[in-house]
């Protein structure tokens, strides 16, 4: 029997576990059963929160995607993971003004944030620095065959391998890339697609796919995401960071924007250092206790 919190980042779920007192593992076979859908709790991924051994850090964010492989970073899982250890008084801060800054330890290093909280101290929104992309096929994309015709990638890490394609034209595509006979990034088979290409042989420690709508007029970037080791999910911080890195790459955006997701909106923009900042919200669903 352990004691959970259900937080969300946009959508993209987490089974939220205090580690900080107590160590508590998981075998890949109990994650599996706890993130799923119909047996288990359900999620995308857990989330120990655990001691850091950086004393910079409030604490550190042990994250095991839902198939029980260990992920390196997540986006929406570190504002949940700062949301936890605000709400649960591991961090102090001007509860006055209702803001304030936390650091928090991950398997890609240290992610400073600035969040704002309501008037009984539980996290709203945070801003977290992401760090310095690492952008690959500046020169050219890498371009990539399927039976669904050709797909061209940028590839762009942060803390975590991503690749990104940019949809200019939907119509270009055969009808099995499609689900139904609407041609749009809604309609596109992302489970197909999204899972042939995460596992593409071009990507030998697989990888989180994005494949974004520029068909839209306006400044918004519509995109959706395999996620590597936990299929689609509703959003995805480190995608929508990678996704808007590309986008600058190759001329798609000048400046700071908003990511659209199927589960909201993260924003998205450099600041003076080359980081990539985002900023989104962090809820909490429900508690409770789970016996295994």
């Amino acid at each position: 029997m352990f004691d959970f919190v259900k937080m969300h980042g946009c959508g993209n779920d987490f089974v939220m576990i205090d580690g900080m007192k107590t160590h508590i593992v998981f075998t890949e076979e109990e994650v599996k059963l706890i993130c799923d859908r119909h047996f288990g709790i359900g999620a995308d991924g857990i989330i120990v929160v655990r001691q850091s051994s950086n004393p910079s850090c409030a604490g550190y964010m042990h994250y095991i995607n839902s198939d029980g492989t260990l992920a390196q970073m997540c986006g929406n899982g570190v504002r949940c993971t700062a949301k936890f250890l605000i709400d649960n008084g591991y961090v102090s801060f001007d509860a006055q003004a209702q803001k304030g800054t936390v650091v928090v330890d991950t398997l890609s290093g240290p992610k400073p944030i600035e969040f704002t909280t309501n008037e009984a101290g539980k996290m709203l929104l945070a801003t977290v620095d992401m760090g310095a992309p690492v952008l690959y096929d500046e020169a050219s994309p890498l371009a990539l065959d399927s039976k669904w015709g050709t797909f061209e990638f940028r590839r762009v890490s942060m803390g975590n391998p991503h690749a990104v394609c940019f949809i200019r034209d939907w119509q270009n595509l055969p009808d099995s890339a499609f689900t139904d006979e609407e041609r749009s990034l809604q309609s596109f088979d992302l489970d197909a697609i999204g899972s042939f290409f995460e596992k593409h042989e071009a990507f030998p420690e697989k990888t989180n796919v994005e494949f974004v709508d520029c068909t839209q007029e306006g400044s918004e970037l519509p995109i959706r995401v395999y996620e590597r080791g936990c299929a689609e999910t509703l959003a995805c911080g480190t995608g929508s960071c990678a996704v808007f890195a590309a986008a600058i790459m190759v001329g798609e955006r000048t400046q700071s924007c908003d990511v659209v997701l199927p589960g909201g909106r993260l924003g998205i923009a450099y600041n003076a250092d080359g980081h990539l900042l985002m900023t989104g919200p962090a809820v909490c669903s429900y508690s409770g206790s789970y016996p295994l």
